[in-house]
């Protein structure tokens, strides 16, 4: 089992940024995908970030180019920058953790963008 704690969310102005972590708790995760998903209210939950154990990295077109996901496997940590943020980006980010058939989820962090 491994557990994934997400912070880092907040309330911010359109055009701010934020940086989200999340903190596995077992550095088995380090040959695990990582990614950052989100959901808004009654949407569903939407890809925004992965990155492989060999830290090939994927994102959506709408957050691409102002997004950035990383690793820091010494840490069992991904992060998740944000910048230039919308207000369309606000929802619960939940970070994710896949190998084969395992697959983690957290709880979640709140990012309000919001003037």
């Amino acid at each position: 089992q491994v557990q994934l704690v997400e912070s880092g969310g907040g309330l911010v102005q359109p055009g701010g940024s934020l940086r989200l972590s999340c903190v596995a708790s077992r550095s088995s995760v380090s040959i695990y995908t990582m990614g950052w998903y989100r959901q808004a209210p009654g949407k569903r939950r939407d890809l925004v970030a992965r990155i492989t154990s060999g830290g090939s990295t994927e994102y959506p077109d709408s957050v691409k180019g102002r997004f950035t996901i990383s690793r820091d496997k010494a840490k069992n940590t991904v992060y998740l920058q944000m910048n230039s943020l919308k207000p369309e980006d606000t929802a619960v980010y939940v970070c994710n953790a896949v190998f084969g058939s395992r697959d983690f989820w957290g709880q979640g962090t709140q990012v309000t963008i919001s003037s």
